[in-house]
């Protein structure tokens, strides 16, 4: 049974998200602030983590920073502020996804099975990928159709492939693929992601499988 630590200061949001997991079929604790979310991450070494960024205690972020010290667990955030900084800021610092508040239980179920997916994808899985009307195979860095992809696009569309529906910030692509210098340099990745669109998607205008996600990232829909 999948284990899930859901981390809110809001006692109605616990109680329905515990109700709805439970339903499902996973087995849940809960936290209302950051410490006790550490603690019961080392207690019950959870499979996901779902945590709202706005705690009475810690900043989600801390909380976060505080779980990749030692652990790989996925972590979907959720929250209730304006804007895309804290969002980024928190993809950055290990995130796997985010579901901004208020938000529909389907749509977090949903990123809550898109993540169990991803866990448990083994790199056999990964040696052929359908993206649209192509394969690409990772191993030996083929894709389907005779298409040709320089290094760096390759750097990119792997980066993308190897988490299937996780957002990667703009910062994470830049800093692996051309270094920490260039984290600003958003432009760059703008301009592969189009050639890679045009190379791969059936309507580069309209992609259904490389998605922008506005001002923080990409990610590979299936």
């Amino acid at each position: 049974m999948t284990r899930i630590l859901v981390v809110d200061d809001e006692p109605q949001i616990l109680r329905a998200l515990r109700i709805n997991l439970v339903a499902r079929k996973y087995e849940v604790t809960v936290a209302a602030d950051g410490a006790s979310a550490l603690r019961a991450a080392v207690d019950h070494t959870p499979d996901l983590v779902i945590l709202d960024l706005g705690l009475p205690d810690l900043d989600g972020v801390e909380v976060i920073h505080g779980l990749r010290g030692w652990t790989t667990v996925p972590i979907i955030v959720l929250s209730g502020r304006a804007g895309n900084q804290d969002k980024i800021q928190a993809l950055d610092a290990g995130a796997d996804d985010f579901v901004t508040k208020p938000f529909g239980i389907d749509e977090l179920l949903a990123r809550v099975r898109a993540v169990g997916r991803r866990a448990s994808i083994q790199e056999g899985e990964l040696a052929s990928i359908q993206l649209g009307d192509h394969v690409v195979d990772l191993t030996n860095k083929t894709v389907s159709g005779d298409v040709r992809l320089t290094p760096t696009e390759w750097h990119i569309l792997e980066l993308l492939l190897r988490h299937p529906g996780k957002l990667i910030s703009q910062r994470q692509i830049l800093t692996e693929v051309w270094g920490p210098r260039f984290v600003k340099e958003t432009h760059y990745l703008r301009q592969y992601m189009a050639q890679i669109r045009r190379k791969l998607e059936r309507d580069p205008a309209d992609p259904a499988h490389l998605i922008t996600e506005p001002g923080m990232g990409y990610r590979f829909k299936p």
